[in-house]
């Protein structure tokens, strides 16, 4: 191979794991963030863990984040959380997932 050749492969090689890397931090940062609207809700145990598995469900609706948004202001109105908390939480869910994958945990 040449130098080019193995250039591109590490450049394919980065891409295909920071591709990876940020749908775990996705998955992760939607189950934290169902773990805290179960809260919100009142939700616990085995119920807080399958709300959660929905949240993460809702996010293969369509690219980005709205879907997850739409989805949580719809559950929590009830609750009187406003779509500016959710995506509050969101962002810290977000970093604290990041924080989660890179720690190992």
């Amino acid at each position: 191979m040449t130098t080019f050749d193995d250039r591109e492969k590490a450049f394919e090689t980065k891409f295909a794991h920071d591709a990876d890397l940020q749908f775990r931090v996705t998955v992760r940062r939607n189950r934290l963030l169902g773990m805290w609207a179960a809260g919100q809700q009142g939700l616990s145990g085995e119920a807080a863990e399958n709300y959660a598995k929905t949240v993460v469900a809702a996010d293969f609706e369509e690219a980005g984040d709205e879907d997850v948004v739409r989805k949580l202001a719809a559950d929590l109105a009830a609750s009187g959380t406003d779509e500016a908390a959710i995506r509050a939480a969101l962002a810290a869910k977000g970093a604290e997932a990041r924080k989660q994958i890179m720690d190992g945990v």
